[in-house]
Protein backbone atom coordinates (compact mmCIF):
# COMPACT_ATOMS: atom_id res chain seq x y z
CA UNK A 1 0.00 0.00 0.00
CA UNK A 2 1.91 2.97 -1.35
CA UNK A 3 -0.57 4.68 -3.71
CA UNK A 4 -4.01 4.93 -2.16
CA UNK A 5 -7.29 6.51 -3.19
CA UNK A 6 -10.16 7.09 -0.76
CA UNK A 7 -13.48 7.58 -2.55
CA UNK A 8 -17.21 7.65 -1.81
CA UNK A 9 -20.03 10.05 -1.09
CA UNK A 10 -19.40 13.36 0.64
CA UNK A 11 -20.11 13.02 4.35
CA UNK A 12 -19.22 9.31 4.42
CA UNK A 13 -16.05 9.83 6.46
CA UNK A 14 -13.42 9.66 3.71
CA UNK A 15 -11.30 12.53 4.95
CA UNK A 16 -11.34 11.35 8.55
CA UNK A 17 -10.30 7.87 7.41
CA UNK A 18 -7.61 9.31 5.11
CA UNK A 19 -6.13 11.35 7.99
CA UNK A 20 -6.03 8.30 10.27
CA UNK A 21 -4.47 6.23 7.48
CA UNK A 22 -1.87 8.96 6.90
CA UNK A 23 -1.04 9.03 10.59
CA UNK A 24 -0.69 5.26 10.66
CA UNK A 25 1.32 4.84 7.43
CA UNK A 26 3.25 8.08 7.08
CA UNK A 27 2.07 8.35 3.47
CA UNK A 28 1.60 11.93 2.25
CA UNK A 29 -2.07 12.91 2.05
CA UNK A 30 -3.55 15.07 -0.69
CA UNK A 31 -7.11 16.36 -0.54
CA UNK A 32 -8.67 17.04 -3.92
CA UNK A 33 -10.93 19.61 -2.23
CA UNK A 34 -7.83 21.54 -1.13
CA UNK A 35 -6.55 21.61 -4.68
CA UNK A 36 -9.87 22.50 -6.36
CA UNK A 37 -11.25 25.11 -3.95
CA UNK A 38 -9.79 28.53 -3.28
CA UNK A 39 -10.35 30.35 0.03
CA UNK A 40 -12.66 32.85 -1.74
CA UNK A 41 -14.99 29.94 -2.65
CA UNK A 42 -13.99 29.93 -6.30
CA UNK A 43 -12.24 27.06 -8.05
CA UNK A 44 -9.01 26.77 -9.96
CA UNK A 45 -9.10 26.02 -13.69
CA UNK A 46 -9.55 22.37 -14.68
CA UNK A 47 -6.21 22.41 -16.50
CA UNK A 48 -4.40 23.56 -13.36
CA UNK A 49 -6.23 20.95 -11.27
CA UNK A 50 -5.22 18.25 -13.74
CA UNK A 51 -1.62 19.46 -13.75
CA UNK A 52 -1.39 19.37 -9.95
CA UNK A 53 -3.07 15.96 -9.79
CA UNK A 54 -0.75 14.56 -12.48
CA UNK A 55 2.23 15.78 -10.49
CA UNK A 56 0.97 13.96 -7.37
CA UNK A 57 0.33 10.78 -9.36
CA UNK A 58 3.96 10.65 -10.52
CA UNK A 59 5.05 10.29 -6.89
CA UNK A 60 5.96 6.94 -5.36
CA UNK A 61 3.78 7.26 -2.24
CA UNK A 62 0.50 9.03 -1.61
CA UNK A 63 -3.04 9.00 -0.34
CA UNK A 64 -5.55 10.95 -2.43
CA UNK A 65 -8.86 11.78 -0.77
CA UNK A 66 -11.85 12.72 -2.90
CA UNK A 67 -14.12 11.75 -5.75
CA UNK A 68 -13.90 14.23 -8.61
CA UNK A 69 -15.33 11.74 -11.10
CA UNK A 70 -13.76 13.42 -14.11
CA UNK A 71 -10.30 12.34 -12.88
CA UNK A 72 -11.23 9.13 -11.09
CA UNK A 73 -10.14 6.84 -13.91
CA UNK A 74 -6.61 8.25 -13.98
CA UNK A 75 -6.34 7.85 -10.20
CA UNK A 76 -7.77 4.34 -10.38
CA UNK A 77 -5.14 3.40 -12.97
CA UNK A 78 -2.27 4.84 -10.91
CA UNK A 79 -3.15 3.53 -7.45
CA UNK A 80 -2.41 0.19 -5.84
CA UNK A 81 -5.11 0.44 -3.15
CA UNK A 82 -8.73 1.64 -3.22
CA UNK A 83 -10.90 2.37 -0.19
CA UNK A 84 -14.52 2.94 -1.20
CA UNK A 85 -17.05 4.27 1.28
CA UNK A 86 -20.45 2.95 0.17
CA UNK A 87 -22.62 4.24 3.01
CA UNK A 88 -26.29 5.13 3.16
CA UNK A 89 -27.44 8.57 2.08
CA UNK A 90 -28.81 9.22 5.59
CA UNK A 91 -25.40 8.58 7.17
CA UNK A 92 -23.69 10.81 4.59
CA UNK A 93 -26.16 13.68 5.03
CA UNK A 94 -25.76 13.44 8.80
CA UNK A 95 -21.98 13.57 8.32
CA UNK A 96 -22.28 16.72 6.26
CA UNK A 97 -24.54 18.37 8.82
CA UNK A 98 -22.07 17.46 11.61
CA UNK A 99 -19.26 19.34 9.88
CA UNK A 100 -21.22 22.57 9.26
CA UNK A 101 -19.48 25.28 11.28
CA UNK A 102 -16.35 23.16 11.78
CA UNK A 103 -12.82 23.93 10.63
CA UNK A 104 -11.69 21.19 8.29
CA UNK A 105 -8.14 20.39 7.22
CA UNK A 106 -9.26 19.68 3.66
CA UNK A 107 -11.36 22.81 3.06
CA UNK A 108 -10.15 26.40 2.84
CA UNK A 109 -13.32 27.78 4.44
CA UNK A 110 -15.89 26.89 7.06
CA UNK A 111 -19.23 25.79 5.69
CA UNK A 112 -22.06 27.67 7.40
CA UNK A 113 -24.99 25.74 5.95
CA UNK A 114 -25.91 22.73 3.85
CA UNK A 115 -26.12 23.94 0.26
CA UNK A 116 -29.26 22.57 -1.43
CA UNK A 117 -27.47 21.76 -4.69
CA UNK A 118 -24.78 19.88 -2.79
CA UNK A 119 -27.45 18.04 -0.78
CA UNK A 120 -29.11 16.95 -4.02
CA UNK A 121 -25.76 15.71 -5.35
CA UNK A 122 -25.40 13.53 -2.23
CA UNK A 123 -28.98 12.27 -2.60
CA UNK A 124 -28.23 11.32 -6.22
CA UNK A 125 -24.81 9.80 -5.44
CA UNK A 126 -25.98 6.16 -5.07
CA UNK A 127 -27.71 6.23 -8.47
CA UNK A 128 -25.45 8.61 -10.40
CA UNK A 129 -21.92 8.12 -9.07
CA UNK A 130 -21.69 4.69 -7.41
CA UNK A 131 -22.46 2.72 -10.60
CA UNK A 132 -19.62 4.55 -12.38
CA UNK A 133 -17.26 3.84 -9.48
CA UNK A 134 -18.17 0.15 -9.47
CA UNK A 135 -17.64 -0.04 -13.26
CA UNK A 136 -14.16 1.44 -12.84
CA UNK A 137 -13.44 -1.04 -10.04
CA UNK A 138 -14.46 -3.88 -12.35
CA UNK A 139 -12.19 -2.49 -15.07
CA UNK A 140 -9.12 -1.63 -12.97
CA UNK A 141 -9.59 -3.33 -9.60
CA UNK A 142 -8.22 -6.80 -10.37
CA UNK A 143 -4.61 -5.82 -9.69
CA UNK A 144 -5.44 -3.54 -6.75
CA UNK A 145 -6.22 -4.05 -3.11
CA UNK A 146 -9.87 -2.96 -2.90
CA UNK A 147 -11.70 -2.49 0.38
CA UNK A 148 -15.35 -1.43 0.44
CA UNK A 149 -16.77 -0.05 3.68
CA UNK A 150 -20.52 -0.06 4.31
CA UNK A 151 -20.22 1.65 7.69
CA UNK A 152 -17.80 3.92 9.50
CA UNK A 153 -17.34 1.14 12.05
CA UNK A 154 -15.99 -1.13 9.30
CA UNK A 155 -13.47 1.58 8.38
CA UNK A 156 -12.45 2.08 12.02
CA UNK A 157 -12.17 -1.67 12.55
CA UNK A 158 -9.94 -1.91 9.49
CA UNK A 159 -7.62 0.81 10.79
CA UNK A 160 -7.42 -0.85 14.20
CA UNK A 161 -6.77 -4.33 12.82
CA UNK A 162 -4.25 -3.65 10.08
CA UNK A 163 -0.59 -3.87 11.01
CA UNK A 164 1.47 -1.63 8.76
Amino acid sequence: MQKVIVIGSPGAGKSTFARKLRDKTGLPLYYLDSIWHRPDRTNIQKEEFDRQLSQILTGDRWIIDGNYGRTLEMRMQACDTVFLFDLSVDVCLAGILERVGQTREEMPWIETELDEEFKQWVLDFPHEQLPKIYRLLEQYGNDKAVRIFHSRKEADDYLHSVCL
